[in-house]
């Protein structure tokens, strides 16, 4: 569009109707080279948080998003093996960790951008940093020499990828419309379609301890991702999961990457190594590279329990800047991760108040107690402790003795009696064990 009134698309949206798709580009376009206002910008958010966006607007937001800076490019031969995954984020949620270098293992190219964390535990990118030397700050050819020679990386955004969804996300947290489904999800697959992926999964969470309280909210959201995936070109398949409880038994930086390594040798939590093979599966059936789920699932699995997984992950941490005796170590079966990594300088246990079955640990308690002892932090480039969090020693379904100790927190120094309290809150006992099962996907979304 040659000339555009920004007030007149602003009004032509607060009045209920459709934006075409040359008027949404010429919006985002106005944003990323700032010839809209930022007070035009909240205005025509505020429209579209109220009147919301159909599927066709959303996908056309999410289009132009993407074109507004930079997109990745690859080599023409690796085109149909270019895959990715993203989370809406739980407490524990460290899969990605595992996930990439195990599909990496199946023979695909994971060039994966994640982010930070924001209030209750670090973000995919703290935790990796733990580990002494990592780098998540690479150039656009590193990354794709990595990608050649490793299969996976994990990284973080450059400024000049999706431009216009810093500076609409910055404007939406200050004007109340974070929230909106349509503006989720072109946030989120405007970052992932600037990738040039070819397939993605999305690990939708719903519960206590996720972004999205109830599952109906959620489902809705996993449509329009898949929708908005589809759209532009990229397999897409959703993964409806339950975050009542922490994923895994650790909570907190340095701990969570442990935890990862222990999975990938084959010693993992269970809830935590399905979900892996879960997302995994669904990956590589929507990508082609499995018959099925099920035979992508077994392709997961054996990528794990050969070692393959483990191999890749240890080779990416070298290319991203660990020393190679630090990864070795690091990755090394029977070895302690904690040589390597860093420690918390205290350990408190609370034990069990009763005797029991454990029916629930509430994972926003164990949010909010990790992000208090440091793990966490509330406003951006806020620094964050590595070596604190916590470490469930029982999880849902286990019987407990009281007196006996069911957590240990990893502190600096001691464990205020606030911190203690709400812990002590968190975990629920019932005199019969709930009903087994360790999987923690309620459904699958295929669009």
């Amino acid at each position: 569009m040659s000339s555009v009134s920004f007030p007149a698309l602003i009004t032509k949206k607060r009045n209920g109707d459709q934006l075409s798709r040359d008027e949404i580009e010429a919006f985002v376009n106005g944003i990323a080279n700032s010839s809209v206002q930022d007070s035009q910008i909240g205005a025509m958010l505020m429209a579209m948080y109220l009147k919301n966006l159909t599927m066709t607007e959303t996908t056309d937001l999410t289009r132009a998003m993407m074109n507004s800076g930079e997109t990745l490019s690859w080599p023409e031969e690796w085109k149909g093996n270019l895959v990715d995954k993203h989370s809406t984020g739980g407490v524990g949620d460290k899969v990605s960790l595992i996930l990439a270098p195990a599909l990496a293992a199946c023979g695909v190219k994971v060039p994966m951008i994640s982010g930070r964390g924001l209030e209750h535990t670090g973000g995919t990118l703290d935790k990796l940093e733990s580990i002494p030397g990592f780098q998540v700050s690479v150039t656009s050819e590193k990354m794709l020499d990595i990608i050649r020679t490793v299969g996976c990386c994990i990284v973080g955004q450059t400024k000049k990828l999706c431009p216009a969804d810093s500076k609409m996300y910055a404007i939406r947290d200050v004007t109340a419309t974070v929230d909106n489904l349509g503006l989720i999800t072109g946030s989120i697959i405007s970052k992932k379609a600037a990738e040039k992926i070819d397939a993605l999964v999305l690990d939708v969470k719903f519960g206590v301890g996720a972004f999205l309280k109830d599952i109906d909210t959620a489902r809705k959201l996993a449509g329009m991702m898949v929708g908005a995936g589809k759209g532009l070109g990229i397999n897409t398949v959703s993964l409806l999961t339950s975050m009542s409880s922490p994923l895994g038994k650790m909570v907190g930086n340095a701990l969570e990457v442990a935890e990862s390594i222990w999975t990938l040798q084959g010693n993992g939590p269970d809830d935590l190594f399905n979900l892996v093979i879960e997302l995994g599966g669904e990956l590589l059936s929507v990508a082609g590279k499995a018959p099925s789920s099920q035979e992508g699932r077994s392709m997961i699995k054996d990528a794990i329990s050969d070692g393959s997984a483990l191999a890749k992950f240890c080779a990416m941490a070298k290319a991203q800047g660990a020393d190679p005796a630090t990864a070795d170590a690091l990755c090394a079966p029977g070895n302690d991760v904690f040589s390597v990594l860093p420690r918390a300088g205290a350990i408190v246990e609370l034990s069990s108040p009763e005797t029991g079955y454990v029916t629930g640990i509430d994972a926003m308690a164990c949010a909010v107690a990790a992000q208090k002892l440091g793990a966490g932090r509330s406003k951006v480039g806020e620094a964050i402790d590595y070596t604190v969090g916590l470490e469930l020693l029982v999880t849902v379904g286990d019987k407990v003795e009281k007196g006996k100790p069911w957590i240990k927190v990893h502190t600096k120094n001691g464990l205020p009696d606030d911190l203690r309290a709400k812990l002590e809150q968190a975990l629920v006992i019932g005199s019969e064990a709930p009903a087994s099962g360790t999987s923690r996907v309620h459904e699958v979304v295929y669009g």
